[in-house]
């Protein structure tokens, strides 16, 4: 299980990340580029994942990550379930979701 204020923690320690506003929900970006999001409501994040990367995640893990069910999931987008989620698991895939987005700035 991850807590809304760990997920802030673990984000925000990395280089240039800054929390900002989206929508109804918190973001986390580099370089003005999301990385991940929180949905404080349902307790669910959102993280940012190459294609290949999220098959690996959501195949290995599917009761804790799943796609977004849209156009914006088959771009990498990827659920996470606060609730179940291991920390270190999370740990793993919020640092490879920030490493995909600064990599790309």
């Amino acid at each position: 299980m991850v807590s809304i204020e760990t997920f802030k923690t673990l984000a925000l320690a990395f280089p240039e990340a800054t929390e900002e506003p989206h929508f109804d929900k918190t973001s986390f970006r580099i370089k003005k580029k999301i990385f991940a999001t929180i949905d404080e409501k349902n307790n669910r994040g959102v993280l940012k994942f190459t294609e290949i990367d999220q098959s690996v995640f959501c195949a290995s893990s599917e009761n804790f990550f799943y796609p977004i069910p849209n156009k914006w999931g088959k771009q990498g987008w990827t659920f996470v379930d606060l609730d179940k989620v291991p920390l270190e698991m999370f740990q793993d895939a919020l640092a490879l979701s920030y490493h995909t987005v600064a990599n790309k700035n």
